[in-house]
């Protein structure tokens, strides 16, 4: 593999050099280069400068612009306004660095040189209990912050903190225990998600029902729960019935949303049980946390309830029993000292920051969290429907996943269908899924994390606009001219002129990896969307500007199909680290 500076980078040295042998004495400064609609990038760097140094901001300027050769990179540089920079660049300079990157499997794309261990916490549902629109987000911002990272060169470990543990299993084991064919299959085949979860759903309902009508049930299902906690074999046997239930169903909903979830990778609540009395031990004999009215409680200055009494982190209540925060500090312990991480990414709701930023501050003061070690919580916003209100059915429930899938899928095929010229049914509905399921992550990825968005499949599923499916088209158009050019192969023509659309195509194309750095530095995937969205968009540009097949020459043929072929890659890789597919035909 190798690394390509972007045409960006090259710009800000040559200036940053010039600037250095102008003004020895400001030491190295930064030219503050960006792209401009004057030319190709604009140096707003000299005026800072030029203050600091109280020099004549337009002199210094005509200065640095001295000292730049131009030939080979630059073509021209002006000096506009009080000491701007207006840099423009050669056409053969595009054409080289792009073919450098196309000849990278990496795109030229450079790994971070700061890569460490990442853990992310994301995906994260209850078991026995039915996957809602609320589980939608933490999944797919989740599975795409694990791809943008490790294309990075990061070391991912991915968590799935599933609910697996609580007073509500005493409930169901006991029920299952008095009613043990409750979870039995039909068959001996393989068994459905939704076969799965209705056995757990009708389990769940009948198990209510008795606990809140018969009080010697509760009484048994409360001691239920103290067998489970002590791990007594019979009552772990049922409970493990349950998770294993759950998990045929989770993992035909993770499925159905192209993600690959790992048996590994699960390790819920459940998995830190045998550290609770060990942390609470730390957190006690370091004072970190102190006992108050019997329960073992950390106390933040900032953090006050209603009344003005500090809101405490309860570690473990005064009955003896272990809150979130005893696992979720067990955890932080674990990913840091066996995982060796040195991030943690939480991907979770935004309702629950309080509680992590509790968490969080009490790992630091524990010191299982400092500086060469952080956690982050990647906070989502609400998924909202039509009328900007928590999204419900029309009942009032909360909406099941599975049916907003199928449906985003139903979707999907219809326009899928309208637009198919020579695609057979079974083609279609291949196409139906990756569009539908494409649809519905990028609606969710192309929307910063943190802020609500409107779920609109109408939206989301059409062909013009800010969608997965005008990216998908763009990559399939591509697709289908690459296998219409016959004779014709993509090559690089450093010598061929570019139009203008082809150079703003070609410096968009640039930047991929500049972004992607961004997007992984930020835990933005927002903003490798938003760039896949510009580079669809400076190639319909192209498209409609620049005919390919019947350009003038057999030169310029061949170099705009080499663009429309690194145009397709970039975007391939781009949707694909969004967990997207990209279908060869649409």
């Amino acid at each position: 593999m190798a690394s390509v500076p972007s045409l960006a980078s090259s710009v800000e040295q040559r200036v940053a050099d010039a600037l250095a042998s102008a003004l020895p004495e400001a030491g190295a400064a930064d030219p503050l280069l960006r792209r401009s609609d004057r030319a190709d990038f604009q140096a707003n760097g000299i005026l800072a400068l030029a203050k600091k140094a109280k020099a004549n901001p337009r002199e210094l300027a005509t200065t640095v612009v001295e000292g730049i050769p131009t030939g080979d990179l630059i073509r021209e540089i002006e000096v506009s306004g009080p000491g701007f920079l207006n840099i423009t660049i050669t056409d053969r300079a595009i054409v080289e660095t792009l073919a450098a990157r196309a000849a990278d499997d990496r795109l030229g794309v450079p790994l971070s040189p700061s890569a460490g261990t990442t853990v992310i916490d994301y995906a994260q549902p209850n078991v026995a209990k039915e996957m809602h629109v609320g589980h939608l987000r933490s999944a797919v911002i989740g599975a795409a912050m694990v791809e943008i990272l490790e294309f990075t060169g990061e070391t991912v470990v991915r968590r799935h903190h599933i609910g697996d543990w609580g007073t509500q299993f005493g409930m169901l084991i006991q029920y299952l225990l008095e009613h043990p064919h409750e979870l039995d299959h039909k068959s001996e085949e393989e068994v459905s998600g939704e076969e799965a979860m209705s056995n757990l759903n009708r389990l769940y309902k009948a198990s209510r029902a008795l606990f809140d009508s018969d009080e010697e049930f509760k009484t048994r299902a409360r001691a239920r729960v103290v067998d489970l906690q002590a791990g007594e074999p019979e009552t772990l046997a049922l409970w493990q019935r349950f998770v294993d239930e759950s998990k045929i169903y989770f993992y035909s909903v993770f499925d159905k949303l192209d993600m690959d979830i790992q048996d590994p990778d699960v390790v819920g609540e459940s998995g830190y049980n045998d550290m609770l009395v060990e942390t609470c031990e730390l957190l006690e004999q370091s004072g970190v946390a102190v006992r108050s009215n019997g329960a073992l409680c950390v106390f933040f200055d900032e953090y006050k309830g209603p009344d003005g009494n500090p809101t405490p982190l309860i570690v473990r209540k005064s009955d003896g029993g272990f809150g979130y925060a005893a696992t979720d500090l067990s955890a932080i312990r674990d990913r840091v000292g066996s995982l060796k991480a040195d991030t943690l990414i939480y991907v979770v709701d935004a309702r629950q920051s309080l509680h992590f930023k509790m968490v969080f501050e009490t790992a630091r003061r524990a010191g299982w969290l400092n500086d060469e070690v952080k956690a982050v919580q990647l906070a989502f916003g609400t998924v909202l429907g039509k009328d900007g209100k928590p999204f419900k059915t029309r009942e009032g429930e909360t909406v099941r996943l599975v049916d907003l899938l199928d449906e985003a899928i139903d979707r999907a095929a219809t326009v899928v269908r309208e637009k198919a010229q020579d695609l057979s049914e079974a083609e279609i509905g291949e196409r139906a899924v990756q569009v539908g399921i494409g649809a519905v992550k990028y609606a969710d990825l192309s929307t910063s994390a943190a802020r609500d968005y409107k779920f609109d499949l109408d939206q989301m599923v059409s062909l013009t606009g800010d969608t997965s499916v005008y990216l998908q088209y763009a990559y399939a158009r591509i697709q289908s001219i690459l296998r219409k050019a016959g004779e014709a192969k993509p090559a690089a023509h450093a010598e061929v002129a570019l139009a203008p659309s082809e150079r703003a195509l070609g410096l968009h194309l640039d930047q991929f990896g500049e972004l992607v750095a961004e997007a992984a530095a930020e835990y933005a995937p927002h903003k490798l969307a938003a760039y896949l969205y510009q580079l669809a968009s400076f190639y319909t540009t192209f498209y409609s500007e620049c005919p390919v097949l019947k350009a003038e020459t057999p030169e310029q043929v061949e170099n705009r199909l080499f663009l429309c072929e690194l145009t397709a890659r970039t975007l391939s890789k781009g949707m694909s680290l969004l967990g997207i597919r990209t279908p060869e035909k649409l």
